[in-house]
């Protein structure tokens, strides 16, 4: 074996710790916005520490800072992160094709399959939208309303040309006011639950067409 084959192999093992680095650091990240948002969930952003936030997930509070460089950052990278995997969901769903109607009830499960897994975030993405940065406040707004315009362009062609697009918009708005309503709701079986959400956001989207 060559010098330069053995200096490419003794390369691999080092590779590999930065890899599990990075995927240690990434899990940690992802444990850290899960106890920001139960925390902020139950209490508001305003209430909240970083030291509380980092005592629950087992971290102190001076590490807390090799994350996230304070806790409005951590709130704009948490909401970015929920907004992006709406948008990208969404077009994801549309992607797959088949017929309107169809998609409109795929979007509306995969909406849900959001809410079930991330409840507290959406809680604070409904609550506290307003105390991000304001460049990260836009980039959420315009993927929120990228994600809305999808929902309206799937509603208006499952209708027809009946349905103008103020009216689509409306409607979809109102389907999410339902849809995101459900981390508040009593306690119900997630299969159960998702069938008569589904069910009764169709409801709201076709009445009375």
């Amino acid at each position: 074996m060559s010098e330069h084959s053995e200096s490419a192999l003794d390369a691999l093992p080092e590779a590999a710790p930065g890899t599990r680095r990075s995927q240690a650091k990434a899990a940690r990240r992802a444990e850290l916005i899960a106890a920001a948002a139960r925390q902020m969930a139950r209490k508001g952003f305003a209430a909240v520490r970083l030291e509380d936030i980092g005592a629950e997930a087992g971290v102190s509070g001076p590490a807390m800072y090799r994350h996230f460089k304070s806790k409005t950052d951590l709130l704009d990278q948490m909401l970015l992160d929920i907004s992006e995997r709406l948008h990208e969901g969404g077009e994801a769903v549309v992607a797959e094709g088949g017929t309107p109607a169809d998609v409109l009830v795929r979007l509306i499960e995969f909406h849900i399959d959001v809410l079930v897994t991330k409840p507290d975030l959406i809680t604070v993405q409904d609550r506290d939208l307003t105390s991000m940065t304001p460049d990260a406040n836009r980039t959420v707004r315009s993927l929120q309303r990228r994600y809305v315009e999808r929902w309206v362009d799937v509603l208006a062609d499952a209708v027809g040309p009946s349905l103008t697009r103020d009216e689509a918009r409306v409607r979809v708005h109102a389907g999410f006011g339902l849809l995101n309503s459900s981390p508040r709701l009593p306690r119900y079986p997630d299969a159960a639950l998702g069938e008569l959400l589904t069910a009764m956001t169709l409801g709201a989207l076709y009445a009375g067409v």
